[in-house]
């Protein structure tokens, strides 16, 4: 099982912070990726509309990062400052 985890607008955006997936062994953060659009149908939408960063225990990734049963995967949109 690998814990996915939304923040920021993402997260109000999909009216949920935390998601489990059953992922195959050698799954990418896109094969997530792909597997999010799917879940529910607004969130196709919003998974197209919104550029995302992520990481995978707690360290910045990339989309073709290969994770594993029991890893912590976060989607969230760039963070501007001023």
């Amino acid at each position: 099982m690998i814990t996915v985890l939304f923040f920021a607008q993402l997260k109000e955006e999909l009216g949920c912070d935390k998601l489990e997936l059953d992922m195959p062994d050698g799954a990418t953060v896109n094969d997530i990726y792909l597997t999010l659009q799917q879940h529910e149908a607004h969130w196709q939408q919003i998974f197209k509309d919104t550029l995302m960063l992520c990481a995978v225990n707690q360290n910045m990734a990339d989309f073709e990062t290969v994770v594993h049963a029991g890893d912590e995967v976060a989607f969230f949109p760039p963070v501007t400052g001023g």
